[in-house]
Order: structure tokens, then C-alpha cells, then sequence
């Protein structure tokens, strides 16, 4: 990916010289592995991070944090990738008659506070509505290559344009939309409608890399493989498959493999908003 000469933005916040802990109420591990298990059957993480948040206090200090010449090298790539959204997504709101309003992505290690609660880096990038901020540690991208088998720096650029994508969808209501439904279906249905929502957050990560690599020429060959690849490691069907052996579909909440690097180039062929309507589409 060529992004060495992309602009940088200044909605970096770079928290990784605080370190968080829970208070003994509530303990921070119980309410982690409670809000993964969340997670995994389709509920909304940050309903059990904000009861940890009321059962407990969190407890924040500052220290000496120098980054390693890879940390650094990695955090200017992540403001190059969101730069690049916001470039994006200023143009394609323009062009809709609204006004995009920028995302704050937040650096960390260890463990982070959120409008959406408490959280550790074990739990992956996230974005949370609550404060409109990405939130991710960037060691995510050592297990993305060596745990996920996802390497590369479009792999890493993608999941920065994915959860921007969630930006996207809560600015446009969306995201209210489909937790509003949570209480009128079943847990089955309630997943089919996660999976659609994460899939359209796909398809407008491929929105990103088309209008990106038009502007400036970002993307080099193997790219789009780099970002496929990795929208497939990441699907509901090969992790359940390397976690307990066997696949249960309606469990998913984020899309089978398949279903997550086809949208991501859909998004990508077309650079169009609206062919990135998963919840109108018969076929996911």
C-alpha cells in the first residue's frame, strides 16, 4: 500500500501512556469475559461493559510510555488510513446533502475507557457509539499476521476502514436501527440482523479503498488480496471452526468468510453507497 505521502489527521488521540484498571467491584476480568460472551451470541458488548463501569471504579494513571520504532511506524500508517476516510467520507456525505462529522480514533495498550465502558485489548479494535471513537491497540496487528494469518498493510488499513464504517452507520441512524430491533426479536433473528450490519460496515470499507487508490493510487497488486484475506480469517464460519471445531450459522453475527470478503468488494468495485444495502439485498 503506498500511503507513505497521505496526508496525516488530526483525530489522533494517543492514549498509550495511560494504564486502566478495574476496581475491586465488579472485577474488570469477569466483566470482560461476560461482555465476549456477549459478543460472540450477538449482544451489544457495551450493555455489560456499562454495568461493569456502574459495579466498579476504573482507576487511570500516567506513565512513561516509549513506542518502539515499530509502534511509531505503525500509529503515523493509522492516521494516514484515517486521514483517508475522512476524505472519503466528507465527499460521499457532501454528495448525500449532509455533513460527515469526523471520527476520533483512540490509540492504547493494555486496557482503555470508553463512553462504552471498560475495555481490554483483548477484545480486538471497536468502535463505540457512545463517544463516536475507534478504539484500537495497535499490538491487534501482531495477532492479526501471526494468530489470524491476515498480514499485510492493507489487511491492517481495512480493519482501521471497517470499524469507520460502523461510524458511518451510526451517524446515518442505522446502528440505532438495528439495536432498537433487539428487543422485538428472537436471538436467531436478532443475529441475522448483526450479521447485515457488520457486512454493510464491510462494503463501506471497500468504499474507502475505492475512492482511496482513485485519489492518490494507494493501492499496489496483492492489496486487495491482503484486505480479502483478511475480511475472510475474521468470518463467523472460520472461527468458530478453529475455536470448537464445528459451525453453527445461526450464531453468527458478523458474516461467513465468504460473505465478508464479497461485500468488502462489492464496496470496492462499485464505490457506491447504495450498492452497499445489505439489509434490502435477498443474497448475503
Amino acid at each position: 500500500m503506498r500511503w507513505q505521502k497521505g496526508r496525516r489527521s488530526s483525530n489522533v488521540e494517543d492514549r498509550r501512556g495511560s494504564r486502566v484498571s478495574k476496581g475491586v467491584k465488579g472485577g474488570g476480568i469477569g466483566i470482560l469475559l461476560l461482555a465476549l460472551v456477549a459478543m460472540y451470541f450477538g449482544v451489544d458488548p457495551s450493555i455489560i461493559l456499562n454495568l461493569g463501569g456502574q459495579m466498579g471504579s476504573n482507576q487511570t494513571t500516567s506513565t512513561e510510555y516509549v513506542p518502539t520504532e515499530v509502534e511509531n511506524r505503525l500509529a503515523d500508517f493509522v492516521s494516514v488510513v484515517l486521514a483517508d476516510t475522512e476524505d472519503t467520507w466528507n465527499s460521499q456525505f457532501k454528495r448525500m446533502g449532509s455533513v460527515y462529522s469526523e471520527p476520533k480514533l483512540v490509540l492504547f495498550t493494555g486496557a482503555v475507557n470508553s463512553a462504552c465502558g471498560f475495555a481490554q485489548s483483548a477484545m480486538g479494535p471497536f468502535y463505540c457509539p457512545g463517544d463516536r471513537k475507534v478504539y484500537i491497540d495497535l499490538s491487534f496487528y501482531q495477532d492479526l499476521k501471526n494468530k489470524m494469518n491476515a498480514p499485510g498493510d492493507f489487511a491492517q488499513a481495512y480493519v482501521v476502514a471497517h470499524e469507520v464504517g460502523h461510524h458511518v452507520q451510526n451517524l446515518l441512524g442505522i446502528s440505532d436501527q438495528v439495536h432498537a430491533a433487539r428487543r422485538k426479536l428472537s436471538d436467531n433473528d436478532y443475529n441475522k440482523l448483526s450479521v447485515r450490519l457488520e457486512l454493510q460496515a464491510d462494503c463501506l470499507a471497500g468504499i474507502w479503498a475505492h475512492h482511496a487508490d482513485r485519489a492518490r493510487q494507494v493501492v499496489e497488486p496483492g492489496d486487495i488480496d491482503e484486505a480479502l484475506n483478511a475480511a475472510s480469517q475474521i468470518g463467523d464460519d472460520r472461527l468458530q471452526k478453529q475455536s470448537r471445531g464445528y459451525v453453527t450459522p445461526d450464531s453468527f453475527t458478523h458474516g461467513s468468510s465468504e460473505q465478508r470478503a464479497r461485500w468488502f468488494r462489492k464496496g470496492y468495485s462499485t464505490g457506491d453507497f447504495n450498492s452497499c444495502n445489505t439489509f434490502s439485498s435477498s443474497k448475503l
